[in-house]
């Protein structure tokens, strides 16, 4: 996927005004569209240039799309950076222009979740405010116990000088026992503020987890590779194992074989009904960096000659 930039397309600089920018596509509508252009290729850029107006139009998705920085250039290999938008605000979802299918996987990767447009008041009119939404990282523990946390999300509006200017917001949120990755936590009354008499809307938090040094998560289930000692791996043994709720016994038996996974039943996230922990066995290998590590391993060979691609069909010369 090639990287788009959408001031290049629209001929404007990065600091052009919101003023700024729609006089560009209105002068670029006029040349590129395709029922009187006879401008080369006027379809695909007319579609290239609305797909940038679209993202430069909108403050909340343009302040999104800065945040990936100055430094790519149009037609480099592209992949969202892991968490770009996390934390950052966004009324009706982020996508408030249409169809996403009529632009490039490009916009398809940062914005086409497929949102709800924007709906503006009139004077006089009571209305409930937009509901907003935002995606936050929380530690896997947090899920495990319930916490408390303060959040700082960004939002963006126009400033005087027609530029979008983004703002912060703390909040104190309260993380549910059990929560889940990619389930919304609602805040009442934290969404945008309502037309006239009308209520704000709601602030909806998508969560996300933070990369964790041991777990990987699947729904509620949570994975740990866990590295075991050949011989405990081929006599058994009773060895100690992390979980997110502290250190457990587990009984490896003999046997066992790299991949294989322990289940511990209802040790995953909780809910109802929690998740499993599964314990995948990895078996380590001793360094052989000395003369007596080096001789165990060759006494080893000797009296337990072993072909592991046996099954292969390849033998040892």
């Amino acid at each position: 996927m090639e990287f788009k930039d959408y001031y290049e397309i629209m001929g404007v600089g990065r600091d052009a005004s919101q003023d700024e920018i729609k006089r560009a596509y209105r002068k670029l509508a006029r040349k590129y569209h395709p029922d009187v252009s006879k401008e080369p290729e006027a379809e695909t850029r007319f579609k290239e240039m609305g797909e940038a107006y679209e993202v430069l139009k909108d403050p909340e998705k343009r302040a999104a799309y800065d945040q990936l920085g100055a430094n790519w250039k149009a037609g480099q290999d592209f992949r969202p950076p892991p968490d770009w938008d996390q934390g950052f605000e966004f009324h009706g979802g982020g996508f408030t222009g249409g169809d996403a299918s009529r632009f490039s996987d490009f916009f398809e990767s940062l914005f086409g979740q497929g949102f709800t447009q924007t709906a503006h008041g009139h004077p006089g009119m009571h209305a409930r405010g937009e509901d907003t939404f935002a995606r936050v990282l929380i530690d896997l523990e947090d899920a495990y116990q319930g916490a408390t946390r303060n959040l700082t999300l960004r939002h963006t509006e126009l400033g005087a000088d027609g530029r979008p200017q983004t703002r912060e917001r703390t909040l104190t949120v309260r993380i549910p026992q059990g929560v889940r990755q990619g389930q919304h936590i609602r805040l009442v009354g934290q969404g945008s503020p309502g037309i006239g008499k009308g209520k704000a809307g709601d602030l909806y938090l998508e969560v996300e987890f933070n990369p964790h040094a041991i777990y990987h998560v699947e729904g509620r289930d949570v994975f740990l590779e866990l590295p075991v000692a050949p011989w405990e791996a081929a006599l058994g043994a009773t060895i100690q194992s992390p979980t997110p709720r502290g250190k457990v016994e587990l009984k490896v038996p003999p046997g066992t074989t790299a991949g294989r996974k322990l289940r511990l039943k209802g040790r995953g996230i909780p809910g109802q009904p929690p998740g499993d922990l599964y314990i995948v066995i990895q078996v380590a290998l001793p360094r052989a960096d000395s003369e007596a590590g080096k001789a165990a391993y060759r006494q080893f060979a000797e009296q337990m000659p072993f072909n592991p691609r046996e099954h292969l069909g390849v033998r040892d010369a």
